[in-house]
């Protein structure tokens, strides 16, 4: 499959539908080709553009892709259109459907212990072709080996790591080169909405692109975080005005 990318501030966006992109992954899986995934949204991009380093894990990623209506929006304002969001949350369910039928292995990384446990327990109940490789909440010490030894060990198809951003990011690209296989993708909370602790908007919410405000009703303390979203609608458009002149 050849790569296109689209270009948001220097954050390079696979340009893909959500079906394509699940087919792209099942494809380097069957392969054991060893695969770093980001979803990315307007906040990323941002955070990106303020930490170098961040923005150099970004680098190390395979594909990037489009989490947020602002990302698509963006697309179209610098003229390079994205056909949709391909959403972490919808991401994970997909390549879980996939994961049952082939019966591949998974490792869960993040969360609350009783949120991933739910987690763990939903995904037995309802995708019993699914090999669960191990699990391990979110609360850990980042410098000692043994986690990702014993996620190596386990050797996991898919690994999907809800540590919100910029920590699953910071640690896939840290941990990404002692692995020899496997398909890591941050998820963000996916676990809190899959275990039911987080209530995802309603579909007629997501069919208007309103899923954003729908979390800001649910979680007004997420206000100062949904400032970003002006922020990086202007710098887009600004960009895009200075590319012209």
């Amino acid at each position: 499959m050849t790569n296109k990318f689209v270009h948001i501030l220097g954050v390079p966006f696979i340009d893909t539908t959500r079906k394509e992109f699940i087919t792209r992954l099942q494809d380097r899986i069957e392969k054991r080709e060893k695969t770093f995934v980001v979803t990315a949204n307007p906040e990323i991009v941002m955070h990106s553009l303020q930490d170098p380093a961040y923005k150099q894990i970004l680098g190390k990623a395979d594909y990037i892709t489009a989490d947020g209506i602002g990302i698509v929006k963006a697309a179209a304002i610098v003229g390079e259109p994205l056909p949709e969001r391909v959403s972490g949350y919808d991401m994970m369910l997909d390549l879980m459907e996939m994961a049952n039928q082939k019966r591949q292995r998974i490792f869960f990384l993040g969360a609350s212990e009783t949120v991933l446990q739910e987690t763990v327990r939903l995904v037995q109940e309802k995708y019993t072709g699914i090999h669960i490789a191990g699990h391990h909440n979110g609360f850990f010490d980042w410098t000692d080996p043994t986690l990702p030894q014993t996620i190596k060990n386990s050797e996991p198809d898919l690994v999907f790591i809800a540590l919100g951003f910029p920590r699953q990011e910071q640690w896939i690209g840290q941990h990404i080169d002692g692995f020899d296989q496997g398909v890591f993708i941050g998820v963000g909370g996916s676990f809190d909405v899959f275990s039911g602790n987080v209530k995802r908007a309603p579909e007629l919410w997501q069919k208007l692109n309103l899923e954003w405000f729908y979390r800001l009703v649910k979680q007004p303390s997420r206000w100062k975080r949904m400032l970003v979203l002006p922020k990086f609608a202007l710098v887009v458009i600004r960009g895009k005005v200075f590319s012209k002149g």
